[in-house]
């Protein structure tokens, strides 16, 4: 079975967006690079540095399930049936968007009403022996709460945001959360991959 783990491009100030949900220069490391690279879903490509390059390609084949809360689900409009990433995702939410999904009746999307661990639940069972990325700060501070999460991926932009934005995981139910020291240090261009297993 895969491993659990919560992804999030994230200015040097701990934000994730601004509070109207549009996200600066975060994304700019996407487009600045030599490499071009489709998205398996082949709605965009980026271009990345050669060392970007290597770290996304192997998150990306590592994937077998998304999890996202409704926020980021109707911001980006359900990806128009089709995330980009190309695996199936599992959206916690407390109503299911009917008319959306008679809209999209062959859409790789799973509504679950019963909570956030029900929905991590799920998205193990689609994604087999692949990893389950968790998006969004609102459900990943939960997954964090919860002692769902294996680990934590930042990719960390060099650009400070300030206040009124929102951030990755707001504030924990727990006092503090140890993570481990970084399995992953890789410096691309005005980014840096990081990733943390949480301490058991």
């Amino acid at each position: 079975m895969g491993i659990v783990q919560a992804q999030a491009i994230m200015s040097l100030d701990g934000y994730v967006a601004k509070q109207d949900n549009t996200i600066g220069r975060l994304f700019d490391w996407l487009q600045n690079g030599s490499v071009a690279l489709r998205a398996p879903a082949g709605d965009f490509t980026v271009h990345l540095s050669p060392a970007s390059t290597e770290h996304w390609q192997k998150w990306v084949l590592s994937l077998g399930a998304l999890v996202c809360g409704r926020t980021l689900f109707e911001v980006t409009n359900g990806w128009d049936g089709r995330h980009s990433l190309g695996v199936p995702v599992v959206v916690v939410t407390h109503r299911i968007p009917q008319e959306w999904v008679d809209a999209h009746p062959d859409a790789p999307f799973h509504f679950v009403t019963a909570g956030v661990a029900a929905a991590i639940a799920r998205a193990r069972e689609l994604a087999g022996d692949a990893d389950v990325s968790v998006t969004g700060g609102t459900i990943a501070r939960q997954c964090l709460d919860l002692g769902l999460l294996d680990e934590i991926a930042i990719d960390l932009v060099p650009v400070v945001m300030g206040a009124g934005n929102r951030p990755f995981f707001g504030e924990l139910s727990s006092q503090d959360v140890l993570l481990d020291n970084p399995t992953v240090c890789i410096q691309g261009d005005r980014v840096t991959h990081l990733v943390f297993p949480v301490s058991r």
